[in-house]
């Protein structure tokens, strides 16, 4: 077995009969069919459950033959080794009926697997035996008189004719079966295809909430700047406050200077001095403090600005 065949089986391994062929056609064609060779016809299942109405089903064998518990049972088993046959060879296989007439089991086939089979025949090759109908009639339980009426009514068709419809309708069943499998795999494909563009949209939705998300980080980004910047400049402010009084205490220490040296008395003018000083020490830690405080402002500022990067940078790499 190739790798197409195995590829084709895993794909027909949960594909039934009825998702490959159109039931209505089919019916049409087997009626068709039915009538213009005069044989009778039904397609099942590859469960053995009848996907089309019988066509050309004769009186001898629905109402008679299949209307006594051992003519059915007989019926049965016919069309079960009729079957088995057609599944190994793999082609219409022609059998005898326990009732003496002609029927056949036509496979049909996706590759190497079977889905399905075609049942038809219910007609005669030769001139019937009437003794030979009565004798079976008494076997299944019919009357034989009414038996053998019955099978005055059968065609008689030659067995090249009989084998010529069987391959015939094997012929359109594989074709047909073979069309609703490559339809069958068009459409799983369609379906494939429709998900992965499913997926394509769903991407493209998380794409544009992550821009929006990008956009908000920028603004944060933004406004987190501006109030280092803000707080920079309030530094700037402090600062300029501290260089002040540092010339403020420069010219108090150069005046306390001219005046001890004018005075004389340096403890009366180093005292005033040394009370401006102290003043002015206060005033320079209490700086100190706000330049402190402004400084962890900063620092959080920084940080904030820190983690929207970070956050910033992590979307732009998941896109």
């Amino acid at each position: 077995m190739n790798i197409d065949n195995e590829q084709k089986l895993a794909e027909l391994e949960s594909v039934e009969l009825q998702d490959l062929i159109d039931l209505e056609f089919l019916q049409k064609f087997q009626d068709s069919f039915s009538r213009s060779i005069g044989v009778a016809s039904i397609t099942q299942d590859i469960h053995g459950n009848s996907v089309t109405s019988p066509s050309g089903f004769t009186e001898f064998c629905m109402q008679l033959t299949h209307g006594t518990p051992e003519g059915n049972r007989r019926c049965h088993e016919c069309d079960i080794k009729g079957a088995e046959e057609s599944v190994r060879t793999r082609k219409p296989t022609l059998y005898h009926c326990h009732a003496g007439l002609i029927d056949f089991a036509a496979p049909i086939m996706v590759g190497d697997k079977q889905i399905g089979t075609i049942f038809g025949g219910q007609i005669l090759t030769e001139t019937p035996d009437e003794n030979k109908f009565r004798r079976i009639a008494g076997e299944i339980g019919v009357d034989p008189d009414k038996y053998w009426n019955s099978v005055k009514q059968i065609r008689v068709v030659p067995e090249e004719s009989v084998q010529a419809g069987a391959n015939l309708l094997f012929l359109v069943a594989g074709t047909l079966s073979k069309m609703g499998f490559e339809k069958h795999k068009l459409k799983k494909m369609t379906g494939i295809f429709y998900e992965h563009l499913t997926q394509i949209a769903a991407a493209m939705e998380q794409l544009a909430a992550s821009a929006m998300e990008v956009t908000e980080n920028e603004n944060v980004l933004f406004k987190e700047i501006n109030e280092v910047h803000g707080v920079s400049l309030q530094i700037d402010d402090v600062l300029a406050f501290i260089k002040q009084i540092a010339e403020e205490t420069k010219m108090l220490g150069l005046n306390a200077a001219i005046e001890a040296a004018r005075a004389g008395d340096a403890g009366r003018g180093f005292g005033v001095v040394a009370e401006e000083i102290r003043k002015l020490s206060d005033e320079s830690k209490q700086t100190v403090n706000t330049i402190r405080e402004f400084t962890l402002r900063i620092e959080e500022s920084v940080g904030n600005t820190l983690k929207t990067s970070e956050g910033t940078l992590r979307t732009a790499e998941q896109q």
